[in-house]
């Protein structure tokens, strides 16, 4: 997962006033750069989870408004051991303590995907049948699962980020 290119790479990006947001891999090639621990111990299965704000995420501009708990898709094999010392933590869950963090005031990253909605996941679980997220013959039942699971609130947080910061 990490390589040089990707350390120059956060090198040049992670600048405090630099604006980034990432998902998934972004959580872990950030928490990687900024020297956490990225390992198996919270990884999560293709499907929805609860993430709670924590009190600085309440706080956070992308995330006014938010529910203090929401659904949100997630399905990765590493994640953050622990919390960087760098970062502040915004939100996380019962599965996986590190779900959202920001370093700086504009650099984000976060475990779960609010990119995806449920037909995007759909095409995921599809494409990464034979991936070894998940047994393969198993995938018709998380599609099912992710259909029928309501998830509404994450997109709103990539929103706030493209209003924040978008350059006219």
């Amino acid at each position: 997962m990490w390589s040089v290119s990707s350390a120059c790479c956060w090198t040049a990006w992670s600048r405090p006033t630099n604006p980034f947001f990432g998902a998934c891999y972004g959580v872990g090639t950030l928490g990687r750069h900024q020297g956490a621990v990225i390992d198996g111990t919270y990884a999560e299965p293709v499907g929805s989870v609860e993430v709670t704000l924590t009190g600085h995420g309440v706080a956070d501009p992308l995330l006014a408004g938010l529910p203090s708990s929401f659904a949100a898709y997630v399905g990765h094999k590493e994640a953050c051991a622990s919390l960087p010392a760098s970062a502040v933590l915004l939100a996380s869950s019962a599965t996986c303590p590190v779900q959202m963090f920001r370093v700086g005031q504009n650099v984000y990253a976060t475990q779960f995907h609010p990119e995806l909605d449920v037909e995007a996941l759909v095409g995921r679980i599809s494409t990464y049948r034979h991936a070894g997220y998940f047994p393969p013959e198993e995938a018709d039942e998380y599609m099912a699962r992710a259909r029928a699971t309501v998830v509404d609130q994450p997109e709103l947080i990539l929103r706030a980020f493209v209003k924040r910061y978008a350059r006219e």
